[in-house]
Order: structure tokens, then sequence, then C-alpha cells
């Protein structure tokens, strides 16, 4: 490990939590991870948690190593949930505002 007190422990133990949290939750409610994780298929909460990701690791990655790169992966999972929780995806809203066969909006 690098200098500093980074642990590599921490984000891996919290990114652990977060599976097994989802895993429990689909057990009791089948297709909630599906809502849960819906984000992943959002381009710009994707887009946002690259950003962030990469920041992170060209900020911490030459000094922290792997423990960084863990850091980032939560960090980018996170920003992209927060981001994709808000804002429908943009495919599905157009799938929505297709019009019907007589020419109107489904709306």
């Amino acid at each position: 490990m690098a200098d500093g007190g980074t642990s590599l422990l921490a984000p891996v133990i919290v990114i652990a939590a977060l599976v097994i949290r989802t895993a429990l939750t689909e057990r009791r409610d089948p297709g909630s991870a599906r809502r849960q994780w819906a984000f992943t298929v959002n381009a710009r909460a994707m887009a946002g948690g690259a950003t962030v990701a990469s920041a992170i690791i060209l900020i911490g990655g030459q000094r922290f190593g792997w423990a960084a790169a863990a850091w980032a992966l939560l960090a980018g999972a996170l920003t992209a949930f927060l981001t994709g929780r808000d804002a429908p995806d943009p495919a599905s809203a157009a799938a929505r505002s297709r019009p019907c066969r007589n020419g109107r909006s489904q709306r």
C-alpha cells in the first residue's frame, strides 16, 4: 500500500454491503434489483459516474494505487445512482411519447 492512511478494505466492504443489500431486497421483493440498478442504462448517469471515477483515479491513482481505484469505483457508482435517480432515461421518455396509429401522442 502506498503512502497515507487510505485503506483498500473500507470501499470493498461498502461495495459488498450494497450488493448484499440488493440481494436481500430482491429476495423479499422480486424485481426490486432491476428498479434499484436501473441507473446503469441511463447514459447521463453513467457519464457522470465515469467522470467522477476518472477524476479520482487521476488525482489519487499515482499516490494511493488500488485503494484509489476502489474508492473511484464506489464514488462513481454512487454518483451515477444519484444522477440517474432523478432524471428519466431519454430512451424511455421517447418511447412513451411515440404517436399512436391515429397520430396522437400516447399521453
